[in-house]
């Protein structure tokens, strides 16, 4: 039986810090009007990338992001309460 997946790993720095990610490609069918699969290999080419990377970088741009960190995520939705007590000003002077 074939391959149907491969796994790439990518590694990067930024800031001091490296990070891997593993990334799995698997293959997957796609029909597609006969007249627009000659336009879409030219358009790749042009580009100097495959088929396969000319429709992945294109269904990436229409997905919504979806792994965004958590801090993220949450910016901004926070505000500090509004309390008067020295506790509070202690830890509102160390932390915010």
């Amino acid at each position: 039986m074939p391959c149907l997946h491969a796994r790439r790993s990518y590694t990067y720095t930024t800031i001091g810090y490296t990070y891997t990610e593993v990334v799995v490609k698997r293959k997957v069918t796609v029909t597609l009007d006969e007249r627009l699969i000659p336009k879409a290999k030219a358009l790749a080419r042009r580009r100097g990338l495959s088929l396969s990377a000319l429709i992945e970088r294109a269904l990436q741009a229409q997905a919504p992001p979806s792994d965004r960190a958590f801090s993220a995520r949450w910016r901004g939705r926070f505000r500090p309460a509004d309390r008067a007590d020295a506790r509070y000003r202690t830890l509102a002077r160390k932390y915010l």
